[in-house]
């Protein structure tokens, strides 16, 4: 077994920068256009007590383990996965990596075709049909879903831009990239969101949208369905499970207060959450009166919500512009901090397997990411591989991936008292056996739940109408690949100056004498 002190590593220059990457991290796309229609559509106000039963006896102790997990061994997910147990379970890590390259491939053109969007704003390029143009004049996507590599200059040049931007940042690392970035762009974030909420509850129509909002159906509760619906929108939007998290937390100082930042990151994140509701329904409010339409026709979510709805609410108030601007402007800067964590979690996982430096591991990881994601999305077929991928890596490669680590974390590895007494040491707040038992036995239940319906789901319905050869290679191959790939790397060599096993009492006394002093 090795000494306690691990290899050197950059960190962040305090406990509020961390905090800002992490909500920087957390506080993304899923936020803006997800949890408004899937509270909406799941019992409205009644949906927030699900909600927070989610956050508090999943979200935030899985937050935890992954905040534990990265501290404690300070790595990527890979090599925590290592020294926490064997080389085999190496690849719950690897496969977590995995997962953020696929993400990050085509997360670059839904923040391109955000930018573009923000230049419409001020021209209502989209005309009378918002749909049309989306899919038509903007994407022109393709009658059939396969693969074509028909080039729409509108998208690959703002996704060019995009990953050279997110290249340039993560290049820097952690102190003079990451951390700088996410100072900058979240308070901008947050700025420009308030006022975005504050002009949309004082539009015409306002009140009948937040009212249908916020109005509760509390039969709700008494579906399975809605309960699924509350965890799966934490595990989606607290960034927990696909390793962002344990790559973050792994730049912390040792002397950091793990629980503390924890809670203001998960706190932070719902109430971002739940502003962005009142925003949306707000606006959607207004194109309801505006059109005649009820709520059921206009509201919507993800790339309908972004895409179609909100510039027929710029089409329809001469605050417009502004509006379009702050909307598209949040997805903007929302879609670049977590773009950046997505690829950072690649970036250091192969900078502790080769042992390259922060250039080099970001151009060796970055480029190809880069390269397969201008080949695929800026293509007439890019939207058809999105939706598959997207649908298919969420489900079956973060919930799956979040499943099988905790597990082995927790029931054959058997490390979760030893990270319980980890976190307790070097934090505020307190949890004790209750988080074991959250962690433990809630968060596989749960997830194992999830995880069962969408299988039986997705093989009794086929996702989206999709023909099977397509779905087969977009969705059910592409997450089998990850996993393949992921038992590739975790059997490859690491560098001979890496310590991939720990003496665990020596680590827990070292920390015992930083915490004394």
């Amino acid at each position: 077994m090795s000494e306690p002190k691990l290899a050197k590593r950059e960190v962040f220059s305090s406990r509020n920068v961390f905090i800002l990457a992490a909500i920087g991290s957390a506080v993304g796309l899923g936020n803006i256009w997800r949890f408004p229609y899937v509270a909406y559509t799941n019992g409205g106000g009644a949906f927030l007590i699900p909600y927070l039963v989610a956050l508090l006896s999943a979200g935030i102790p899985l937050l935890f383990f992954d905040y534990t997990l990265g501290h404690r061994y300070r790595s990527a997910p890979p090599l925590a996965m290592r020294r926490a147990g064997k080389q085999w379970s190496e690849i719950f890590g690897w496969w977590q990596v995995l997962v953020c390259f696929v993400i990050g491939v085509y997360y670059a053109a839904i923040l391109a075709w955000a930018a573009m969007y923000f230049f419409f704003s001020f021209t209502e390029a989209w005309g009378d049909d918002p749909a049309g143009f989306l899919m038509g004049d903007f994407l022109q996507v393709a009658e059939t879903p396969g693969i074509a590599f028909d080039f729409v200059p509108a998208v690959a040049i703002p996704m060019l831009v995009a990953w050279a931007l997110v290249i340039a940042v993560i290049s820097l690392g952690v102190k003079r990239g990451i951390s700088r970035a996410n100072v900058v762009m979240i308070p901008l974030l947050l700025v420009m969101f308030l006022v975005l909420v504050i002009q949309a509850v004082t539009l015409p129509g306002a009140a009948d949208g937040l009212n249908a909002f916020f109005t509760p159906d509390w039969a709700a509760l008494g579906d399975t369905a809605v309960w699924a619906a509350a965890y799966g929108q934490i595990f989606f939007s607290l960034s927990v499970g696909f390793g962002i998290m344990i790559t973050y937390s792994s730049y912390l100082r040792r002397r950091t207060n793990l629980a503390g930042s924890g809670l203001v990151v998960g706190f932070a994140n719902s109430g971002f959450e739940l502003l962005a509701g009142i925003g949306v329904f707000a606006t959607l409010g207004f194109l309801m009166q505006a059109t005649g339409s009820s709520m059921e026709d206009v509201a919507a979510g993800g790339i309908g919500l972004a895409f179609i709805a909100f510039p027929s609410i710029v089409s329809s108030t001469s605050w417009g512009p502004l509006l379009g601007a702050l909307f598209f402007g949040s997805l903007v800067f929302a879609g670049f901090t977590s773009m950046i964590s997505i690829v950072e979690v690649v970036v250091a996982a192969i900078q502790d397997k080769l042992g390259l430096g922060r250039l080099t591991s970001t151009l060796v990881v970055g480029l190809p990411m880069a390269l397969i994601s201008m080949l695929l999305l800026p293509t007439t077929t890019g939207l058809y591989f999105l939706d598959i991928t997207d649908e298919f890596i969420n489900k079956f490669g973060i919930l799956a991936g979040a499943f099988a680590m905790v597990v082995v974390v927790a029931w054959i590895l058997r490390k979760l008292p030893l990270l319980q007494r980890h976190v307790d040491r070097v934090s505020s707040v307190q949890f004790g056996k209750v988080w074991l038992v959250l962690v433990g036995v809630i968060v596989p239940v749960v997830l194992g739940y999830i995880l069962v319906n969408e299988v039986i789901t997705k093989i009794q319905t086929p996702y989206g109408g999709y023909p099977l050869d397509v779905l087969g290679i977009f969705g059910w191959g592409m997450s089998g690949l990850v996993v393949v790939v992921a038992i590739v790397l975790a059997f490859t060599p690491w560098r001979k100056s890496t310590i991939t096993e720990v003496d665990e009492d020596a680590l827990d006394a070292k920390y015992e004498e930083i915490m004394a002093k």
